[in-house]
């Protein structure tokens, strides 16, 4: 058994296991689908359990009302009875463990009307640990499940409503004691998901021991927990706060960091108090101060960073899809030092540092290499166009999130994934917000998940479920490039991947070369791509074909012309590839 993969084939049958973040990918694909075959039931055992438990769809052959009533999103149907007729899926545990998952994969024929039959089935079994790279690097990804049904029924089980992040992101810190009274619950842990892990226990471990010091780069800072850690430090933080501002044309002040009522001054203040004046400062590059990091040293060495696309607030770690990381790596950590150092003492003048004008390798003996520029710098080329020419590059796969992607219209990232619509490439990506960009969907079609319009469009239960509050929700920023061969890479950060960004923000940019982080961020993609796809299903399929979500029978028995399976079997179709990539050896 791979640490990442798993591969088993019978009798014409091919199952492959991918291991994500606490969560697994499962790829299927049959050589000569039987003229009754229906798709595929799963089910899973978790580590240490005896039995099998059922993983669910949520569409079936029949209902019991009409279906534009019936397929509600929060229905389920045991897959045993209602098989998944696609040839992926990605399993996100409701509480993951660490350990050895088993799945279980059968075939389901239906020989008559209402009759399921097993068929072939294939038993397997994938470790999925917490840690990503143990004793180098771990990623972490929040859960961005807000705006779900599964978050819908974690509020029933727990009895909270919609009141857990404050209307207006400069009140967070003011929102400490309201949180307190709901973080009992676990609701935090379990919506900020392994970024949250991973922050809290490296604060928590710089608390307590008394040789660590941070050096803290914050944009927003509003979080109340986080704040009152970097308050414990005392003495032993230094931070570079964002303090960029933009006129408010209704009250001719300003808004932003910078302003006087906002929480990163509010932040500044309580921070200046705690570690001492000198210790604090505030700026802003050319633009913005953009970085989201954590530097640990030890007696003066850098020993640890954490970094990533993840803001230190309300909606950065509960209501958006973002990562951090976590390098234990001084060669790594001494870079972001570096960084930090050039900042806190010249922020005005850092674009023009030799530093900031070149790419760091750190090639560890038996560790993946990474990469690292840092921003801002003279020319955007320098930063993007080694993420623009890998995507011109590859030759398997590309899987994208990018924030703010869909309002950049140049730069060597965005003419890179203009072409690969273009390509006979398979590609996922996900948008916060329609803009003139375009992905391709699993028909083939050329199309975008939207969640603004989705949010404000989908059709009932959508509407029930909770929008997360004003901004944005899809705040990654990465692209993987051929995750499911050994040149595997991940370019990630906090950078915008846009050329305005790179000249004017204070950002990092990461490019990891290993497969196995290519897999976890490529799930991630796919994950956030079929979590708002089915929404967009349901708003598009509803009214114009409702028996699109009824799970189709044989042709024997439906009397259609085509099977379920017919369109994942096209040449050169998007499908195809789809149904290829994940499945093969």
């Amino acid at each position: 058994m791979d640490a990442f993969f798993s591969f088993k084939e019978k009798d014409g049958f091919r199952v492959k296991l991918w291991r994500g973040e606490s969560m697994c990918l499962l790829g299927f694909d049959v050589d000569a689908p039987e003229a009754d075959f229906v798709g595929f039931a799963v089910e899973y055992k978790e580590p240490g359990a005896a039995a099998f438990k059922r993983l669910h769809n949520r569409i079936a052959f029949k209902y019991e009302a009409p279906v534009a009533e019936a397929v509600t999103g929060q229905r389920t149907f045991r897959t045993t009875e209602a098989p998944l007729q696609t040839f992926r899926w990605v399993h996100f545990p409701w509480d993951p463990q660490d350990g050895i998952y088993t799945y279980r994969i059968t075939k389901m024929h239906m020989p008559q009307d209402g009759v399921l039959t097993r068929g072939t089935a294939i038993e397997q079994s994938i470790r999925l640990d917490t840690v990503t790279l143990d004793g180098y690097l771990d990623v972490g990804f929040t859960r961005n499940f807000a705006s779900s049904q599964a978050f819908e029924a974690k509020k029933q089980q727990l009895g909270i409503g919609n009141d857990i992040i404050p209307a207006l992101a400069d009140d967070g810190l003011a929102f400490a004691a309201k949180k307190a009274q709901i973080a009992g619950t676990g609701i935090y842990d379990w919506l900020g998901f392994e970024a949250h892990r991973l922050l809290f226990e490296f604060l928590d471990w710089a608390i307590a021991d008394p040789a660590i010091e941070i050096d803290a780069l914050a944009y927003d800072l509003s979080e109340p927990d986080f704040l009152a850690r970097l308050e414990a430090l005392g003495p032993r933080l230094r931070a570079i706060i964002d303090d960029s501002t933009e006129a408010d044309e209704h009250t001719n002040g300003v808004t932003g960091h910078g302003a006087a009522h906002s929480a990163e001054t509010q932040a500044a203040e309580r921070l200046s108090a705690s570690a001492g004046p000198a210790r604090i400062k505030r700026g802003h590059f050319r633009g913005l101060q953009h970085n989201k990091v954590l530097v640990a040293k030890r007696n003066g060495v850098p020993v640890r960073v954490l970094g990533g696309s993840t803001n230190f607030s309300f909606r950065g770690f509960y209501i958006q899809a973002n990562n951090l990381f976590v390098f234990d790596n001084e060669e790594i950590a001494g870079l972001f030092e570096q960084m930090f150092t050039l900042a806190f003492t010249d922020m005005a003048n850092f674009q023009k540092n030799p530093f900031a004008k070149v790419w760091h390798a750190v090639k560890p003996e038996g560790k993946p290499a990474v990469h690292i520029c840092f921003s801002p710098h003279t020319a955007a080329t320098l930063s993007l166009e080694p993420v623009g020419g890998a995507i011109d590059q590859a030759t398997s796969s590309v899987f994208y999130s990018f924030a703010f992607m869909s309002q950049t219209r140049s730069g060597a990232v965005r003419e890179a994934l203009d072409r690969l619509m273009t390509k006979p490439l398979f590609s996922y990506g996900v948008v916060d917000k329609k803009g003139a960009m375009e992905i391709k969907k699993p028909s083939g079609d050329v199309g975008l998940v939207d969640f603004a319009y989705l949010a404000e469009k989908a059709p009932e239960p959508f509407k029930t479920e909770w929008s997360g509050g004003a901004g944005i929700n899809i705040h990654h920023k990465f692209a993987v490039v051929d995750f499911d061969k050994p040149t595997a890479k991940v370019f990630t950060g906090s950078s915008n991947f846009s050329p305005s960004g790179e000249k004017g923000n204070g950002d990092h940019l990461v490019i990891i070369e290993d497969q196995r982080v290519a897999t976890a961020f490529a799930i991630e993609a796919l994950r956030m791509f079929d979590h708002l796809n089915f929404r967009n299903r349901m708003e598009t399929e509803i009214a114009a074909q409702p028996e699109a979500l009824l799970l189709q029978k044989p042709k024997a028995i439906s009397g259609k012309q085509t099977s379920w399976f017919d369109k994942f079997y096209v040449a050169g179709s998007q499908r195809e590839r789809d149904r290829q990539t994940f499945s093969r050896a």
